[in-house]
């Protein structure tokens, strides 16, 4: 059992253990020594619901990833293939099973659809000669994955893209189809509020599979009080900002995916005295990250700023802990000590790691404290040398500063000289595209001269570099138009300064160290979603009828029938539970801000997190982005 689950108002193990018996009974039906053969995107989201030991219980001897032509020899009477309903994985999986029907001797074959079966990925087999080698051909609803105590994702890599720009529904129905999961674990949701097309049309799907759905009522009593679903449109300024939560930063410079972040070796390699540094390992650092464990829990949403100051706290914690051997002098107390040395290893571990991960953020973003670095370090008993790495990341504050100016409503309507340096500097095209993004969702579009002369000088500047990538990012940028990211702006009437107004979007008194307010998470800007939820748990949406209209979307409210006696009658004090589903993407700044109101000693409201994808800005223009043909 993954305890971390368990933490919560909510216990998110009771969902992972269901989707874990399903997993188990298909395996089941193939009876007999077993080769998984994955598609290796579902590689990371399997291994949060089992691990190879599960697997194993259930005569999984081998596992591969899928690619063309022969499989690897396998002495097994089961070939099983994990696959994502896509045409282009049919053609490698045909390619395997005729490959493996030539070598013999025959094995029984298999498919798991993951989250569905597909009419066309089947009768693609068929074309190729192969759908009649599978005994078994099922799908696997893995809709919503825990990843931690209070937050689920579909991680369906494609979801905004397939709903905002292809008008497709299909992880629409599997987000409705995941909430109805839930619900059948955790009772039936009171009330649903939703903000946008997409949380309309989850809504309407939720209603219609409860109509549809003639087993008996429903009879556990409610966890969740309201489900507030919100679209990733009605908030595209907040994923374009850079988070500055020690989460949101890993995950911005290293790319966090199914709780794994890989880090350069170099800085977590123990240094001896005299060895010059030789023999660095080469081989990333895999770390992972969540709850379990106890000292990321405490820093991982905290601003950037302040978590230099919790480290060195914890190190004098751990140095004073070890000196208590010292005073051991009878068995007992040395029996005692001993016992806790495991704990006190395993922390003075997580303190070094999350050293070393600091020390790797403020490479890229300033210049360390010498003291800072110093105190933990010694405390640590870890020696690093510090060489020109650690020095102010001067782009990286100038990118910033243009960031925080847009969101504060600063030069939003006319050219950037900054981004026309990145520009003329052929900078990475998604960070340009990022802040070109963003200047024009803070000025409700740009004016025409000045969206033309980005998109000139953008398609001008990739074309010296690589002629060939011209007309890809003339369809890049009519994707960005398309989504609302990169438009014009239409009547001349810039709407985002009386939303920003109203919803107390940026806050020039932020307090990074000891936060009062959800802006923490950004250094001053308060992300727009989170503020909807904050306003619709305190003091209702009605306080906000002007901004709710000038936002995309609809906005609704549903109530959901419960038997007789099921109706929750809340003691004093007791917080409400509301799971709020981000349609489109969610930023760990977004987590970060609903972790802190939950914490709110009067916040009245307790979230639980639910998203189609974590994300963050460059994965989210690069999901839009066209690739090479």
């Amino acid at each position: 059992m993954a305890a971390h689950l368990s933490y919560g108002r909510v216990n998110l193990n009771v969902l992972r253990e269901a989707v874990r018996r399903e997993l188990r009974e298909f395996l089941d039906k193939c009876a007999g020594s077993k080769a998984i053969v994955w598609d290796e995107y579902l590689t990371g989201p399997f291994g949060l619901i089992a691990q190879y030991s599960l697997l194993k219980e259930h005569e999984v001897e081998k596992m591969f990833t899928l690619k063309g032509s022969r499989l690897p020899a396998a002495d097994v009477k089961n070939i099983i293939f994990f696959v994502r309903p896509r045409l282009e994985l049919m053609d490698i999986i045909a390619e395997n099973v005729l490959s493996e029907d030539r070598r013999g001797p025959a094995r029984d074959f298999h498919i798991l659809f993951v989250p569905r079966r597909s009419l066309l990925c089947e009768q693609r087999l068929k074309d190729l000669g192969v759908l009649g080698s599978f005994i078994h051909r099922e799908e696997y609803s893995l809709d919503l994955i825990p990843f931690d105590g209070d937050l689920l994702s579909m991680e369906s890599e494609g979801a905004f893209k397939e709903c905002y720009l292809e008008s497709d529904q299909t992880s629409l129905y599997h987000a409705a189809k995941g909430l109805m999961t839930l619900q059948a674990l955790y009772g039936t949701i009171p009330q649903i509020f939703g903000k946008g097309e997409c949380a309309r049309q989850v809504a309407n799907m939720m209603i219609r599979m409860k109509r549809e759905f003639t087993g008996s009522q429903n009879s556990i009593f409610p966890v969740f009080d309201n489900l507030l679903l919100l679209d990733r449109n009605v908030d595209l300024l907040t994923p374009l900002a850079t988070q500055l939560t020690y989460e949101g930063l890993i995950d911005e410079i290293y790319g966090i995916q199914n709780s794994y972040v890989k880090l350069p070796p170099e800085k977590f390699a123990p240094k001896k005295q005299g060895d010059g540094g030789k023999d660095l390992p080469t081989e990333a650092k895999k770390l992972q990250l969540n709850s379990a464990e106890e000292l990321y829990a405490e820093i991982r949403d905290k601003n950037f700023n302040a978590v230099g100051s919790v480290l060195s706290k914890k190190a004098k914690v751990i140095s004073a802990a070890f000196e208590e051997r010292h005073n051991a002098k009878t068995v007992g107390e040395i029996k005692q000590f001993v016992s806790q040395l495991p704990h006190m290893q395993a922390a003075r571990g997580s303190l070094a790691n999350h050293t070393s991960i600091a020390e790797l953020i403020k490479d890229v973003t300033r210049a360390p404290d010498p003291q800072w670095v110093i105190s933990v370090l010694i405390e640590v008993e870890i020696s690093y040398k510090f060489a020109n790495s650690i020095l102010a990341s001067e782009d990286f504050f100038d990118k910033l500063t243009v960031e925080q100016e847009f969101m504060s409503g600063i030069d939003t309507d006319k050219v950037n000289s900054y981004i026309e340096d990145c520009i003329a500097q052929k900078h990475p095209l998604i960070k340009v595209l990022r802040l070109v993004c963003l200047q024009s969702v803070c000025n409700s579009g740009l004016k025409q001269k000045v969206l033309d002369y980005y998109k000139r000088e953008i398609l001008q500047a990739k074309r010296l570099l690589l002629q060939t990538y011209g007309y890809e990012h003339i369809l890049t940028l009519h994707n960005l138009e398309k989504a609302g990211l990169l438009k014009p702006q239409t009547g001349g009437r810039n709407n985002y300064p009386t939303i920003r107004k109203t919803l107390r979007l940026w806050m020039d008194d932020v307090n990074e160290q000891n936060p009062t307010d959800i802006s923490y998470v950004y250094s001053g800007y308060a992300p727009l979603s989170v503020r909807l939820a904050q306003l619709l748990s305190r003091p209702g949406w009605r306080s906000i009828e002007e901004v709710l209209r000038i936002l995309p979307g609809p906005h609704f409210e549903e109530r959901q029938p419960l038997p007789t006696g099921l109706q929750k009658k809340r003691q004093p004090g007791e917080n409400r539970v509301t799971l709020i589903f981000f349609l489109g993407g969610v930023t760990f700044a977004e987590i970060a801000a609903l972790r802190f109101l939950s914490q709110l000693e009067d916040g009245g409201t307790e979230y639980v997190i639910a998203t189609t994808k974590l994300m963050n800005g460059a994965s989210w223009i690069e999901s839009l982005m066209e690739k090479p043909f």
